[in-house]
C-alpha cells in the first residue's frame, strides 16, 4: 500500500468534464408563450443537471416551424454541421416541435438524422423520454412529430375561420387602404382611435381596422375617374395622363399609370364591399388562387364612395373588351407581353396597352397561373402571388421591395 502524504482531507477529486453542447431555440408566430428566453432557461437547467456545457446558441425568433426556408438559425446550424464547423458534441432542443412542425414528419426526422450522422447527439430537454435511439423513443418522436403537424393544420383552419368571420363583420385584414380611402383603428367597443398611416399596424389584439372615406379631394378624383371611364369613354392610359398633368399622385406617392387607374376601376372596396381570400397561403406551402365562390365577401361593409351602378358599368366595359376575343387571340396578346417584359404579373398585364385585363384572363382561363402556363411562363412562388390578381397587391410588393422607411407601430391612443 502506497500512502500519498501530500494530500489533505480538504482535497476533492476534479469535477467531471462536461460535454460541450449547442442549443437551438425557436419561437413560432403562433406559440408566443414558448419564448426563446424561456426555452433557453429550461435548456440550461437541463444542461446543468445532465453534464452539458452550452458553448453555442442557434436561434430563430418569431419563425414558423412549418418549413426550413426563413429559419436562418436552423439553416446555419445545418451548414456548420455539414462543413464540420462545430466545437460541440450535442445539440439541446426544448422539445420535438421546436425543431419543426413540418407537414411531413419525415422531414423533421431527416434534419435530426443529418445532425446525428455528424456525431452530434440530439437531446429534447422538456420531453419525458431520452432520445437514445431505442424503439420506444423512435415511436414517441414519430407520434409527436405527427401531432405537431396536425396541430398546425388544425390551427390553420381555425385562423382562417377567425379571419373570415372578421371580414364578414366588416373589418379590414391587411393591405393598403387605397386612393380615396383610409384605414381607421377602432377599439373593441367600436370607438375610433385614429387613422393608420402607411406602414403602421395595430398593436393591441382586440383592436380592429375598418376602411373609411378619405379626404374630399381624393374622393372627387375617384368619382371623376369613374365618370370619365363610363360616360366619356376615356381609356385608363389617357386618364392617367390627365391625372399626372395635374400633378396628382397615387396613394403610394407615385405617378398614375394605366395599371393603377385600372385597379382603381375594378376594386370592390370603392362600393363598400369587403372581399378577402382571393388567394390562400395555408400552412405556408403554396399560394393558391381560389374560385370566386370561395372568396369571403361582405357587401356594404364600408361607406361607399362610388355608386354601385357606376361600378358595375365600369366592370362591364372592362369585361366586354375580351368578350370579342377568342382564347387564342387573348393568349397571343399575353405572349407578346411576356416576350416584351420577360415575366408576367397582374400589374404588368394591366399596364399593357390593347391587352385584356388580368381579371379578364383570370375569368377566361380560371386563374392567371393557368394563363401563364399556356404561354410558357412558369413563375416562382413570389411571382405567383404577385400575379394573383389581388387588387393593389402588386403595388404593395413593389413598394415593400424598394422602401427603406422604418415601420411604425401604432399603440393605444387616448
Amino acid at each position: 500500500m502506497v500512502i500519498n502524504w501530500n494530500t489533505t482531507e480538504d482535497d476533492e477529486p476534479p469535477p467531471p468534464t462536461r460535454v460541450r453542447a449547442a442549443e437551438y431555440v425557436r419561437m413560432s408566430t403562433e406559440h408566443q408563450q414558448y419564448s426563446t428566453d424561456n426555452q433557453a432557461a429550461a435548456i440550461r437547467s437541463y444542461a446543468e443537471a445532465n453534464g452539458y456545457e452550452i458553448v453555442r446558441t442557434y436561434e430563430d425568433d418569431g419563425k414558423s416551424g412549418l418549413y426550413l426556408s426563413g429559419r436562418s438559425g436552423l439553416k446555419l446550424l445545418l451548414a456548420d454541421i455539414e462543413a464540420g464547423n462545430t466545437d460541440f458534441d450535442a445539440l439541446l432542443v426544448y422539445d420535438v416541435s421546436r425543431l419543426g412542425r413540418f407537414q411531413d414528419p419525415d422531414e423533421a426526422a431527416t434534419h435530426e438524422l443529418r445532425i446525428r450522422t455528424a456525431g452530434i447527439q440530439v437531446e429534447y430537454c422538456a420531453e419525458q423520454f431520452r432520445n437514445d435511439g431505442s424503439i420506444s423513443s423512435t415511436i414517441i418522436k414519430t407520434v409527436k412529430r405527427t401531432m405537431a403537424a396536425e396541430y398546425s393544420r388544425e390551427l390553420s383552419v381555425k385562423v382562417f375561420a377567425g379571419q373570415a368571420n372578421l371580414i364578414r363583420r366588416g373589418y379590414r385584414q391587411g393591405g393598403n387602404a387605397g386612393y380615396g380611402l383610409r384605414r381607421l383603428l377602432i377599439d373593441q367597443n367600436g370607438e375610433a382611435k385614429g387613422e393608420l398611416g402607411h406602414g403602421e399596424h395595430k398593436s393591441i389584439a382586440t383592436d380592429r381596422v375598418v376602411l373609411v372615406p378619405g379626404p374630399a379631394d381624393e374622393i372627387a378624383v375617384v368619382r371623376e375617374v369613374y365618370r370619365q371611364f363610363t360616360e366619356e369613354g376615356i381609356v385608363e392610359r389617357d386618364i392617367a395622363n390627365r391625372l399626372n398633368s395635374r400633378g396628382l399622385v397615387t396613394d403610394l406617392g407615385r405617378p398614375w399609370t394605366r395599371g393603377t387607374v385600372h385597379q382603381l376601376l375594378i376594386n370592390e372596396k370603392y362600393v363598400g364591399d369587403n372581399v378577402w381570400a382571393r388567394t390562400s397561403f395555408k400552412l405556408k406551402q403554396e399560394h393558391v388562387q381560389n374560385a370566386e365562390d370561395e372568396w369571403v365577401r361582405a357587401e356594404g361593409a364600408f361607406p361607399a364612395i362610388v355608386d354601385r351602378d357606376v361600378y358595375t358599368r365600369a366592370r362591364s366595359i372592362i369585361e366586354a373588351r375580351s368578350e370579342r376575343l377568342s382564347n387564342e387571340a387573348m393568349l397571343e396578346l399575353l405572349t407578346s407581353v411576356y416576350k416584351a417584359r420577360g415575366m408576367l404579373t397582374g400589374l404588368i398585364i394591366d399596364e399593357a396597352e390593347d391587352v385584356p385585363s388580368s381579371s379578364a384572363y383570370r375569368t377566361r382561363f380560371g386563374s392567371l397561373l393557368r394563363a401563364y402556363e399556356l404561354v410558357g411562363f412558369a413563375p416562382d412562388r413570389d411571382y405567383r402571388y404577385l400575379g394573383s390578381g389581388l387588387i393593389g397587391y402588386s403595388q404593395k410588393m413593389t413598394v415593400a421591395a424598394s422602401a427603406t422607411a422604418e415601420k411604425k407601430t401604432v399603440g393605444q391612443r387616448s
